[in-house]
C-alpha cells in the first residue's frame, strides 16, 4: 500500500508542507520588512540573515539531547506554535509601529531556535510514523515537498509582499505553522515514551551523540561525505553568482531563472528516489547518485555566454537531482540504523557538523576567488564536491545493496559476506 493511503503519513506530510513553505517564505519576508520598513543597513541585513540559522550552531547539540528525552510529536506541535506566536508578535508590532530592528532580530532569533528543535525532532519522528521499512518512500515524498518549497517558497513570499505587504505575508506564515501544528495533533501513531529515571549529565549525552556519529563507520562515512560536499558547495555559491553576473553579464532575472533550475532537479530527484532504490538497492543508489551526478560540476567553470550557458544549467540541474536522491538515501540509512533513543542526538550531531561547515566554506570561497580567480575557484569547488564520494566508496556501504531487515543496532551492520 502506498504511503499516500497511510492516514498518519498524510497528516504528517501535509503538516510538513505547511511548515516548510512557511519557513522558506521566511527567507524573504523578514529581510523585506527590515529593508522596506526599517531601512536596515547592509551590515544589519547580514546580521538578520545569520540570525535565521545560527541556532543550529548554538543549541543544535543540546537540542538533540532534549529531543531524545521526550516524545517527538509534542515537540513538533510546540515548535510550530512558538513560531506562529513570534510571527504574530511581529505582525501586531508592525501594525502598531512598535517594532525596531532590535525587536525584529530578537523575533528572528527566537524563530530560529524553534526551527532548530523542530528540524531535529521532525527527522527523529519519521520512523515512528511510517515504520523503518518504509523510510525511503517517506523521506522521498518529504524531500520532494522540501524541494518544491525551496523553489517556490521565496518566490511566493516575494509575490505576497508585493501584493499584500510584508506584515500580512508574515501573517500567512504564522497561519501555515498553526495549520501544521493542528495537523500533527491528528497523528495517531504510537510513540514510545523514553525511559524515565536518573539520566547522565547533558554534556555526557551530547558527547555520546557526537562519538556515535564520528566512531561508527557508516555514520562517519555519511557525515564525512555530506560535510565535504557542503563545504565546497558553500565555497562555490558566491563564485558562481559572480561568474553569472560579472563575467557572463546576465541580468538578475536570468540569474534567478538559472538558479531555480536546481529546484526543478530536486523535484525530479525526489520523484524518482523511491523507484531507483527499488531497482538498484537502497544503499547502492545513494552512493551511485552522488558518483554519477556531482562530477558534472566540473563543467561549470567552462560556462560562457550564448549556448555555453548550458554548461552551467545542465550540471546545476543534474547535481541537484542526484543530491536529492543521495539525501533521501543517507537520511533513511541513518534513521534505520540508529537506535531509537539516540535519534535526536544523532540528527543534532550530524546537523551541527554538516551545517556548521557552511559559513567556513563561504569565507574560503571569497578568499580563493581573490587568489586564483572565479573559474579557478569554481574548479576547486567541483573537485572538492566530487571528492566527497570517496567517504562512501571507501566504506562498507559500497559492498551493500540494501540494509538488512530488523531492528536498529548500536553498531551498524557489516557488509554481507563478512
Amino acid at each position: 500500500m502506498s504511503l499516500i493511503r497511510h492516514r498518519d503519513f498524510r497528516f504528517f506530510w501535509a503538516a510538513q508542507t505547511a511548515s516548510t513553505f512557511g519557513a522558506n517564505m521566511s527567507r524573504v519576508s523578514p529581510p523585506l520588512l527590515a529593508a522596506t520598513t526599517l531601512a536596515a543597513t547592509p551590515f544589519q541585513m547580514g546580521l538578520l540573515q545569520a540570525a535565521q540559522t545560527i541556532a543550529f550552531l548554538l543549541v543544535g547539540l543540546p537540542a538533540g539531547t532534549l529531543v531524545d528525552r521526550v516524545r517527538r510529536r509534542p515537540v513538533l506541535i510546540a515548535c510550530d506554535g512558538l513560531r506562529a506566536l513570534f510571527l504574530v508578535f511581529l505582525v501586531v508590532g508592525f501594525a502598531l509601529d512598535r517594532v525596531d530592528f532590535t525587536g525584529l532580530m530578537a523575533a528572528t532569533l527566537a524563530i530560529g531556535f524553534a526551527t532548530a528543535f523542530y528540524e531535529i525532532a521532525y527527522q527523529s519522528y519519521i520512523p515512528a510514523v511510517v515504520g523503518r521499512a518504509r523510510l525511503v518512500e517517506g523521506n522521498a515524498r518529504l524531500e520532494g515537498t522540501n524541494a518544491v518549497a525551496r523553489l517556490a517558497g521565496p518566490t511566493l513570499g516575494g509575490s505576497l509582499v508585493q501584493l499584500l505587504g510584508a506584515a500580512l505575508t508574515v501573517a500567512f506564515q504564522a497561519a501555515g505553522h498553526v495549520v501544521s501544528a493542528l495537523l500533527v495533533t491528528r497523528i495517531r501513531a504510537a510513540e514510545e515514551r523514553p525511559p524515565r529515571g536518573k539520566r547522565p549529565r547533558m554534556a555526557a549525552e551530547i558527547s555520546s551523540g557526537l562519538r556515535f556519529v564520528l566512531r561508527e563507520p557508516v555514520f562517519r562515512a555519511l557525515t564525512g561525505s555530506a560535510t565535504t560536499y557542503n563545504f565546497f558547495y558553500a565555497l562555490m555559491l558566491p563564485l558562481m553568482v559572480l561568474l553569472l553576473v560579472e563575467e557572463l553579464g546576465l541580468s538578475g532575472t536570468t540569474v534567478g531563472v538559472l538558479m531555480a533550475v536546481s529546484g526543478l532537479g530536486g523535484i525530479l530527484g525526489a520523484a524518482t528516489a523511491g523507484r531507483l532504490a527499488l531497482r538498484f538497492g537502497q544503499v547502492r543508489v545513494m552512493w551511485l547518485a552522488y558518483l554519477v551526478t556531482v562530477p558534472t560540476t566540473l563543467l561549470i567553470p567552462l560556462a560562457h555566454s550564448g549556448w555555453g550557458i548550458a554548461l552551467f544549467a545542465v550540471p546545476w540541474f543534474t547535481v541537484s537531482c542526484g543530491i536529492v536522491v543521495y539525501n533521501v538515501g543517507q537520511v533513511s540509512i541513518r534513521q534505520a540504523l540508529c537506535p531509537p533513543d539516540m535519534l535526536g542526538r544523532m540528527n543534532a550531531s550530524v546537523r551541527f557538523i554538516v551545517w556548521g561547515i557552511l559559513s567556513l566554506g563561504s569565507l574560503t570561497g571569497g578568499v580563493l576567488g581573490e587568489w586564483i580567480g572565479l573559474r579557478g575557484g569554481l574548479f576547486v569547488a567541483g573537485v572538492g564536491m566530487t571528492a566527497g564520494v570517496l567517504w562512501l566508496l571507501l566504506s562498507r556501504l559500497v559492498r551493500m545493496r540494501d540494509l538488512p531487515a530488523g531492528e536498529p543496532r548500536a553498531v551498524p551492520v557489516p557488509a554481507p559476506g563478512r
